[in-house]
């Protein structure tokens, strides 16, 4: 009777199948409507203002009445006397980032792992977890108030050793470092939740195998422990890519100031610039969907890396 049922099944249209499985499981579809009409309503539906990136945009004439200019705004960009200047801080502070920030709370995860009194863990995960949910405006008036040439506590510590004070945020050459070190204070606990969970799933009774054969703490983590979050690290890792010319702008922005502009002017703060300041939203839009263009490249490069090197990819 099962093969029977089974062939039967096959004759079935898709159709006739969807509204049996509809009938039975309803609510669950239901469920599913809300987060459907999300993404269709601010995610999807928003995609036809790429249009503006190839029209000259005219407030009264609307998106769909406003004048098609092709790729004038690209060639605008294109020809920015400091263009090469906002790609290449952008890829500064995204590297620099990626470098610093990504390979920090794997080894976090990794030590925390090996801790062997649990009261220590909790409190170690809660400390560290803390910074990731101070706003970004707050992060960056502290550091701020922290890095004052005067009166901050990192010029003060310099004083007591004899050092002359430093304006760290007044400096160009300081900019990138203050940026990715406190962003690598303040995600480097919550960036490790991951990790963490996937270590948890790690078979003990190889550690304990290890251990019998006499392996060290070092060696588990390189023979047993990164093989198993591998796949992990690489789908997290691509993701990356496919975010890296996106440096966040809100906390870049507030730490921007004319001493250090030629260090954090970036694509970014520039669409914001023309965008919501000079009301450019065609030129913005084009500058924006250039950067969005090179991250899915990124993205589509890293996969396939990935897909050849270490057998796992997104798609």
């Amino acid at each position: 009777m099962s093969t029977t049922y089974l062939k039967t099944q096959k004759k079935q249209s898709l159709g006739k199948r969807l509204q049996k499985d509809f009938r039975h499981n309803w609510i669950l579809y239901a469920m599913l409507v809300p987060v459907l009409a999300y993404y269709i309503i601010f995610h999807y539906w928003p995609m036809y203002g790429v249009t503006l990136a190839f029209k000259d945009f005219k407030t009264k004439l609307g998106i769909m009445g406003s004048p098609w200019v092709g790729l004038e705004h690209f060639q605008r960009f294109f020809e920015l006397y400091n263009m090469k200047n906002l790609i290449r801080n952008t890829l500064t502070l995204s590297v620099y980032t990626l470098l610093v920030g990504f390979p920090i709370p794997i080894i976090f995860a990794l030590l925390l792992n090996y801790l062997v009194t649990p009261r220590l863990k909790k409190v170690v995960q809660m400390i560290s977890y803390a910074p990731h949910f101070i706003s970004t405006v707050v992060i960056c008036g502290m550091l701020t108030i922290f890095c004052a040439p005067d009166t901050g506590a990192f010029n003060l510590l310099l004083k007591l050793f004899g050092q002359d004070s430093v304006n760290f945020l007044g400096k160009a050459s300081w900019f990138k470092h203050i940026y990715v070190w406190s962003g690598v204070w303040q995600n480097m606990g919550w960036s490790a939740i991951i990790y963490i969970s996937a270590l948890a799933g790690v078979d003990y009774q190889m550690h304990e195998a290890a251990i019998i054969d006499g392996a060290s703490k070092l060696q588990r983590i390189r023979y047993i422990d990164l093989p198993s979050i591998t796949p992990t690290i690489a789908m997290l890792l691509i993701l990356r890519f496919g975010d890296l010319m996106n440096v966040g702008f809100e906390k870049v922005y507030l730490l921007q100031n004319d001493l250090n502009s030629t260090a954090s002017s970036i694509i970014s703060t520039y669409v914001y610039e023309v965008g919501m300041v000079s009301r450019d939203y065609g030129y913005s839009t084009a500058v924006n969907l250039f950067n969005t263009v090179i991250n899915v490249i990124l993205l589509v490069a890293a996969n396939m890396t990935s897909k050849k090197v270490l057998k796992e990819s997104l798609f």
